[in-house]
Order: C-alpha cells, then structure tokens, then sequence
C-alpha cells in the first residue's frame, strides 16, 4: 500500500522539525568510520560523477571516507532496496534520482515502498535534456517538429535509454502535450540510443547535455529545445520547450536520502553539508559543465520534490499505459 502523499509531506516536514534531544552527543560523533553512496546505476554516467563529488566534499569535511559503491541493475531498483534494508545509522547513503519517483508507479511488486521507507536528507541538482532530432528531420524548432508529426503520424522513430526511463517519459510527456503520434524505440541505454539518431536509423531523442553538447555543437544533432523551464548555461541560444508548451518542465534530478530510521540529528547534519557544497563556487561550476542546476534545500523541502514528481510521473506511466520490459 502507498503512504499518502499528504501523510507523507507531514512526515517529512514533522521530522526536520524534531528536537535534537539527548542524541546530539552521539551525531557529533558521528561518522566514525567510513561511510557508503549506493549508486543504484553503474559508473562513468552524470549521477556517479555527481556522487562522487559530493562524496569527496563530505570526506573532507566529516573526516571519514564517503565512499561511493555502485549497485546497478532493474531500473535502479536493486541498490535502492539495499539502501532500503540497511540500518538506519547513516553509514548507508542512496543518491536519489527521477528514477526512483519513476519506479514507484512503474514496478507493482516492489520490496519497498520508496516514499515511505527513506528519509530525504537533500537535493542536490537538476539536470535538463534536451531535445534533438537528426538533421535530415526537416524541422529546425519545435512548432515546425509538432506539424512535421503530425503530417507524419506513427513514422516518426523516438529512441529512449529504455523503457520507463527518464529519457522515455520525458518523451511521452511531449507527445502528450504536443498532441503527437511518435514511435518509441527502446535503447540499453543513452549511448546505443544516440549512435542510431547520428546514423538516422531513428529520428528524435531527449538526451543529457554531457551525452549529447559535442554533437550538438559539432552540427551532427540539431537540439530543438531543452526540457527545464530555463535555459541551460552551457547552452543558452537553447530555447525552452515551456516556450512552445506552456507548463512543460521535465527533468533528471538528484539528492541523497537515507533509510527511513536515520536519526534525525544526522539527516540535518548531512543535509547542512550538502548545502555548503552547493554554495561552493567549483562545486557549482562542476555541476553546471554537466547541464546541472543546483538544488539547496532542507530535507522537508527534498521530500517534497519526491512526492510531486512521483505523483507527475506516475500520471505520464498510466496514461501511457507504460509496462516494464
């Protein structure tokens, strides 16, 4: 059974209201040994640089390795239930992203209940994607792309890093709103997915900006909007598909949560570390050359972004009848 999102928004917010009581001692202490980042995918992607550089923040700032461990495989959901089971003394750490609001809906027979059984501990960015189409695809913006579709119904190919992915939703939310008949073509993944866009045997993906900035810029994709609702900063002449489709806002995001038992005294201490590493200027400069913007904020306010894009989510899933393979 599913926690209500409104038990769920007290709950959050009710915890980082919590008095520090006796167990403040025991929180200063902490951590005394080294402490573990599931990465629920596998190494070398944005979400495992992005960890690993918040990791090493945390390191140097708490005195103890954060050490990032990657466990991928289901869509995430195998090193997030690992997370899920382990105990509740902050020496296991989940980062957190769109796939795991996207998994609740997703999968019917989950070992976990993702809102209930985490603590959120806090945001750390948002990543947009972008649209881009192969340039033999006659159209140059986004109005042009929605007529070009709809001359052409059901012969318009759009790849995905999988299904149910955030490529593959953030795909479905468009056809949804532009009111277009797209064929999905499902990918192991961005890079399979982005060498059959360059070769043309597809005809439109969303794609991270660190996957797809240098083909963009060397002319061998045409990028036709990004997915946020502001421009990215490594790529400003952008436009935003909300300036097409008004209200239209999808995006990667990440943080970092906890099993649901942590003490309080720890999420904060944690959530407080983060946030000063988002204030860092390198951090910042970091995470923008990855397209990412970043997200400070106390626990209340992260479980807050997870309720709401579970619930999005969730509605692109049923509407579009989407089935995990």
């Amino acid at each position: 059974m599913k926690l209500p999102r409104r038990k769920f928004l007290h709950l959050a917010a009710g915890a980082a209201a919590l008095p520090a009581l006796p167990c403040v001692a025991r929180a200063q202490a902490y951590p005394t040994r080294p402490v573990r980042i599931i990465v629920p995918i596998a190494a070398g992607g944005n979400n495992d640089i992005v960890a690993r550089r918040i990791g090493q923040w945390l390191s140097e700032r708490l005195g103890k390795p954060f050490v990032v461990e990657n466990r991928p495989g289901a869509a995430g959901t195998i090193g997030t239930e690992a997370v899920m089971k382990a105990p509740g003394d902050g020496y296991t750490l989940l980062l957190v992203a769109a796939t795991n609001a996207t998994s609740a809906t997703l999968y019917d027979k989950l070992s976990y209940n993702f809102i209930r059984d985490i603590a959120p501990v806090g945001a750390i960015s948002r990543e947009p994607q972008i649209m881009l189409v192969n340039p033999s695809v006659p159209a140059k913006t986004v109005p042009e792309f929605i007529a070009y579709a709809r001359a052409n119904p059901s012969k318009i190919s759009m790849a995905s890093s999988g299904i149910g992915s955030i490529t593959h939703l953030i795909g479905e939310l468009f056809k949804m709103m532009a009111g277009v008949d797209l064929v999905h073509v499902p990918y192991r993944g961005t890079a399979p997915a982005l060498n059959d866009l360059l070769g043309g045997q597809v005809q439109v993906t969303f794609s991270s900006v660190p996957s797809s900035i240098e083909h963009v810029r060397g002319g061998k994709l045409r990028a036709l909007a990004m997915t946020t609702a502001t421009r990215s900063e490594v790529l400003p002449d952008i436009p935003t598909m909300s300036d097409f489709l008004p209200g239209y806002e999808a995006s990667n995001w990440l943080g970092i949560a906890a099993p649901r038992t942590t003490r309080v005294e720890i999420v904060d201490m944690l959530n407080k570390e983060i946030n000063a590493a988002l204030a860092d200027p390198t951090i910042k400069a970091r995470f923008a050359e990855l397209g990412g913007t970043v997200l400070p904020g106390s626990p209340a306010e992260f479980g807050k972004l997870i309720a709401d894009e579970t619930e999005k989510w969730g509605k692109v899933i049923r509407a579009a009848n989407i089935k995990p393979d």
